[in-house]
């Protein structure tokens, strides 16, 4: 029902204040009013409105939160990463018409994610969202499978990026001494190593791993740039470049499906390397002004990152020469196979040198994020043993425990090396698959049930965030079966071929759908509120676990959050 939008005050003298200009739909019951203080900014009132704590200091401005977002995008160690899939399936004319016309679908996917963040900015992000926006019975099962499908997404990230800059580091050695092959040992030790150096740097205080991450992103966009002049500078081709028509309207379909169905099967590589933009989301506790700067964040990074990524991707699809010498060469990576059949020896070192030092900043990116998601479930008891993967390091201020236990999994991930390639492939697909469903869960549920009932925050679509909300949501419908195609068909399918992104990443999600069933229903009910505050005139601490998940404290000047519980006048 309507909730009207008059303040909830009470009086200063017992501690609590009016907390009608916090705009955010919280997961704290209905007619509940947290406890604030004086000392408290604007910042920590938004967040003590959604039901937590400020444990984090907030060190991210817009700039050094873009820096961390686009240094997980990465878009030059992430094209190289996924080369073989955007120019695999359907060649030139997949990677140009592939690339563009996915990007305008994602950018509905991140102004929609954009304004659930300014609405909700808490580490929690997309989970914190499902819960709160959920039909009501609903909202701790849709916080379940967005918690654990973008889980999972996260956590792959940095061990999918680190295995390729593992892979990239190995080929400059063999390019430098031809005699060299490297072995999967060397390349998965190699990967556990850099795991390792990226969880220490992650470890950090909050104001270095900014600086750090900003700096890195620093040298991503200006490495692209180098790169996008360079290419077409220095390229040795006769012809320079490709005709247009070629590059356009050939499409060399390498897989069993239609050309159409090839190109979709293109997107993997778009989806993969876009996929880093909700990291503003899961930042947003340690940035200042988080319900503008954060998803200010999310729009820049998906807009830039889709432009300049399509530059890329126009680069290479008008000067490489021959496709299958590319992805079939010795060298065991597509990227410095490309750049060694277009350019001089010195030319293919320098930017691959470049690519090496951008994948090292984007495992960073994604190493920071992924531990801030796994501490934000942890914060709500997701986990067993949630206890330690919740707490705050004393010295560093940040959530060391989380991030160790990501690189524990990432190390143990890491050995489907030894299963081969496909098989570490598939930490690529599952990366895309699972951010993609946990991306459009909570924006299904606020634009096919809640709708214009949304309480929207400082930044917001208007009037366009349905319709805008509702594409993401049918494209990324449309491209999960698609995500699990193999290549081949037929008698052409064998095991070393099969696409095992439906088992690796479809087998955990079962295995957690059928422990909500027969166990986590009982016991995990959503966010868990942290702080201390009044219920109904009553002091307590925390939320006990049997309370609805519920939305809203509303506020004057702004519309009136509707909500769609049952829920008292306040």
């Amino acid at each position: 029902m309507s909730l009207p939008g008059k303040a909830l005050a009470v009086s200063d003298t017992h501690g609590y204040r009016d907390v009608s200009h916090d705009p955010v739909t919280s997961a704290l019951p209905n007619g509940d009013v947290p406890v604030f203080d004086d000392s408290m900014d604007a910042d920590e009132r938004v967040i003590t409105a959604l039901g937590y704590k400020q444990e984090f200091k907030r060190e991210f401005s817009l700039w050094t939160t873009f820096c961390v977002s686009f240094a997980v995008l990465g878009l030059l160690p992430s094209f190289a990463s996924t080369m073989y899939y955007g120019m695999g399936y359907a060649g030139t004319a997949g990677m140009v018409w592939g690339w563009i016309i996915a990007m305008i679908f994602i950018q509905c996917v991140a102004m929609s994610m954009a304004e659930l963040c300014s609405a909700m900015p808490t580490s929690g992000g997309l989970y914190y969202a499902a819960a709160v926006l959920a039909p009501p019975g609903y909202g701790p099962f849709a916080a379940w499978i967005t918690g654990w499908s973008n889980w999972i997404g996260q956590i792959t990230a940095a061990p999918s990026v680190d295995y390729a800059l593992a892979a990239m580091i190995l080929a400059a050695g063999s390019i430098q001494n031809p005699d060299y092959i490297p072995t999967q040992w060397q390349t998965y030790l190699l990967t556990v190593f850099i795991l390792i150096v990226h969880t220490g740097i992650s470890s950090m205080p909050t104001k270095w791993v900014a600086v750090f991450n900003s700096w890195g992103s620093t040298f991503n966009m200006l490495a692209l740039v180098a790169v996008i002049i360079a290419i077409p500078a220095g390229t040795t081709n006769s012809p320079k470049f490709t005709p247009s028509r070629e590059v356009w309207g050939n499409i060399t379909n390498m897989t069993d499906y239609p050309d159409g169905v090839a190109v979709l099967m293109t997107f993997v590589a778009v989806i993969w390397t876009m996929s880093g933009y909700d990291s503003p989301f899961h930042l947003s506790e340690e940035c200042s002004n988080a319900n503008i700067a954060s998803p200010r964040a999310i729009v820049i990074t998906s807009g830039v990152g889709g432009l300049m990524g399509w530059f890329l991707q126009l680069v290479v699809a008008y000067t490489v020469v021959d496709i299958d010498a590319v992805l079939n060469s010795d060298l065991g990576q597509p990227w410095a196979s490309y750049l060694f059949q277009v350019m001089s020896r010195k030319g293919a070192l320098a930017i691959l040198a470049l690519t090496i030092v951008c994948g090292f900043s984007m495992g960073q990116g994604c190493m920071v994020a992924a531990s801030r998601v796994t501490y934000a479930y942890a914060r709500d008891d997701c986990f067993p043993f949630s206890k330690h993967w919740k707490r705050i390091n004393n010295t560093t201020q940040t959530p060391v425990n989380a991030v160790i236990l990501n690189t524990v999994l990432g190390i143990l991930m890491c050995l489907l090396l030894f299963a081969g390639d496909v098989a570490i492939g598939a930490l690529f697909s599952i990366g895309a698959i699972a951010q993609f469903v946990a991306f459009i869960i909570p924006i299904a549920i606020r634009v096919f049930f809640v709708g214009d009932r949304f309480r929207k925050g400082p930044w917001h679509l208007g009037s366009f965030g349905p319709w805008i909300g509702a594409l993401g949501v049918g494209f990324v419908l449309l491209m999960v079966p698609i995500l699990c195609l193999p290549a081949d068909t037929g008698s052409d399918l064998t095991p070393d071929l099969m696409n095992w992104t439906c088992l690796v990443w479809g087998g955990p999600m079962i295995a957690v759908s059928i422990w909500w069933i027969f166990d986590a229903h009982k016991w995990f009910k959503g966010p868990k509120v942290n702080l201390e505050h009044v219920i109904h005139g009553n002091i307590i601490d925390g939320i006990d676990g049997s309370q609805e998940q519920t939305t809203v404290v509303p506020g004057a000047g702004a519309p009136a959050d509707v909500s769609h519980r049952s829920s008292p006048k306040l």
